[in-house]
């Protein structure tokens, strides 16, 4: 009876790891300015700069989803097309961004920040060898 226990929840905890191994959901627009304005909290924003900031952040997250949906719909996932769009966001976003921030921001955003809100890749991912 005891081993049956142990295997039972052994296999209850190696289905759950494959569960989350998968990644899950993507997360929505909303999700990702309340995960992106935590991040922003070192950058130590005034009240108008976190409004601003977010407002930036909601344009510029409901673009790329938006991009991101048409070219599914089109059938053409084309990764360069997908590169430039984001790059396009991304710097628009960046413009705007550098009118709100100053000077230390702007840096602490550039370094650290905005590389953390980039998707990591799993180890193995996208890796063409060794």
């Amino acid at each position: 009876m005891r081993k049956q226990i142990l295997s039972l929840l052994l296999a209850v905890f190696v289905m759950a790891g494959a569960a989350f191994a998968q990644g899950g959901q993507r997360q929505t627009p909303e999700e990702r300015i309340t995960a992106t304005m935590e991040k922003m909290a070192a950058l130590n924003l005034t009240a108008e700069q976190q409004v601003s900031t977010k407002k930036i952040m909601t344009e510029f997250f409901e673009a790329q989803q938006k991009s991101m949906e048409d070219m599914r719909a089109s059938g053409t996932m084309d990764r360069d097309a997908m590169m430039a769009k984001r790059k396009e966001l991304s710097d628009a976003r960046d413009g705007k961004l550098k009118l709100i921030f100053n000077g230390d921001q702007m840096k602490k955003w550039i370094d650290e920040v905005e590389p953390s809100l980039r998707p990591q890749r799993r180890q193995g991912q996208g890796q063409g060898g060794n």
